[in-house]
């Protein structure tokens, strides 16, 4: 199983793992506006933790 990481975009992270939607709602990630860049781009603009979000988005796909 492939790996989320903060160089992914978000709307092709949410496209191939719809089930990772309640968790970008979850923690406030913008997957409007803000799906088109990065993980790692939108989590540090919205002042995100992104290693908290990586962690809980691979969670729900079930990567390691």
């Amino acid at each position: 199983m492939k790996r989320i990481t903060g160089d992914m975009i978000i709307n092709q992270v949410l496209k191939d793992y719809p089930e990772t939607i309640p968790v970008f709602h979850k923690f406030k990630v913008d997957t409007c506006c803000g799906g088109g860049g990065s993980i790692a781009q939108t989590a540090s603009r919205d002042r995100i933790n992104v290693e908290e979000l990586l962690s809980a988005l691979n969670k729900v796909i079930g990567a390691p």
